[in-house]
């Protein structure tokens, strides 16, 4: 292609257009800044320096000044709820609320928020109120799911079985299982009533909606036999196997003590053992143990443990062991043993923990609602060894 000497005419003509764009630029600029309140970068700056409470009370003077910052509002809002300081956060939503000038999604927007504060203020009936008149709109599904958390703080299980069945409607996502929790807390204050027909009712109603509810079974056992029905509590309580047999350990002391009030011990450990060989748990062969122990003897009681150690090898079934020899070595030789078992013992005190797989926290008995974070069915009934998680 021939150079032509027109060509060089181009670049001053793009480079002038590039000055042009870049003034306007910085024209714009410059006019936006001017609009906004000086407080509006003295708080930007209070920020840069990691001065937060000096840079609250700059976005405050914004505020003040230009009424319309209906973003900065929400922000300096939320920002107050989460730093505790719920009154401050009540009036900034209560302004927005009350403003006559502002959109219908603004004011939704608004309304969540201040059922929030109500609810971190703990002033529970006039967030439930609020919650509700978001029914309908986009904000429905997470203001149904601040319901169910108000509701289990006031323990209104009826409301927090009806919010949860809400919930699966608007969101897809099934709550049967959380509900079926919700049903075993009512069966609970009935039979705190002496009302066990209305108890079973719950239960079955908790089975109905989830089949898999072990919690319910469990209970279901335990009102038949608190009747002296030793035979329907065992069945009930078999049933726990098809549910979810990692739960069985749970119910194998109840299982040996309805055996034993039929007279029927021998049927009671055989079961036992057969639910061992088949689901490897230390916490059945602590029950078992026990039980082989006062029938059997020591030599019967040892070789228990021994073989359940050849096919599960754990630290905490290391203990147990011996504990079983020391009910048979000579005196000469119990010192030592006991000082081993001693040490062991130490060093598997954590390993017998239980732990929420929601936020970790440990506890040596097992829950079905975490007392730290307050998350249904989050414990595994197996021990920390046996689940592998590092405690």
């Amino acid at each position: 292609m021939e150079f032509q000497l027109w060509m060089l005419l181009i670049f001053p003509l793009f480079f002038g257009m590039g000055w042009l764009a870049a003034r306007i630029d910085i024209k714009d600029l410059l006019s936006e800044s001017n609009v906004l309140p000086h407080s509006y970068f003295q708080g930007l700056n209070f920020l840069l320096n990691e001065q937060p409470d000096k840079a609250i009370e700059a976005f405050i003077e914004v505020v003040k000044v230009d009424p319309q910052t209906i973003e900065l509002h929400f922000a300096l809002g939320s920002l107050f709820r989460r730093r505790g300081e719920v009154d401050r956060a009540l009036r900034m939503h209560h302004n927005l609320v009350d403003r006559a000038d502002l959109d219908e999604n603004k004011r939704r927007q608004a309304i969540f928020e201040l059922a929030q504060d109500y609810l971190k203020a703990g002033i529970l009936d006039r967030a439930e109120s609020l919650f509700r008149e978001l029914k309908k709109t986009p904000y429905e599904k997470p203001a149904l799911e601040f319901l169910l958390e108000l509701f289990q703080k006031e323990r209104d299980w009826l409301k927090a079985i009806e919010v949860a069945q809400q919930l699966a409607v608007v969101g897809g996502q099934s709550y049967s299982n959380q509900a079926s929790f919700f049903y075993c807390e009512l069966a609970n204050e009935e039979i705190g009533r002496g009302n066990l027909d209305a108890a079973r009712e719950h239960l079955q109603q908790a089975l109905q909606d989830y089949p898999n509810a072990v919690r319910a079974t469990m209970m279901l056992g335990d009102i038949a036999a608190s009747a002296g029905q030793y035979e329907q509590a065992i069945s009930i309580w078999k049933n726990i196997e098809e549910q979810d047999a990692l739960y069985l350990p749970l119910v194998a002391e109840r299982l040996l003590n309805a055996h034993c009030s039929l007279n029927r011990d021998e049927e009671g450990i055989a079961l036992l053992r057969d639910y061992l060989n088949k689901y490897h748990s230390l916490d059945l062969m602590n029950v078992l143990f026990d039980s082989v122990l006062k029938k059997e003897g020591p030599a019967a009681a040892y070789k228990l443990v021994r073989d359940e150690l050849e096919r599960n090898p754990t630290l905490l079934g290391l203990d147990k062991l011996l504990e079983a020899r020391l009910l048979e070595v000579s005196m000469e030789r119990r010192a030592d043993t006991k000082l081993v078992k001693d040490l062991v013992h130490k060093r598997t005190r954590n390993l017998a923990m239980y732990h929420c797989a929601n936020c970790g926290f440990k506890a040596r008995q097992f829950y079905w609602h975490c007392p730290a974070c307050h998350a249904w069915d989050s414990y595994s009934p197996r021990r920390g060894e046996e689940t592998g998680v590092p405690l």
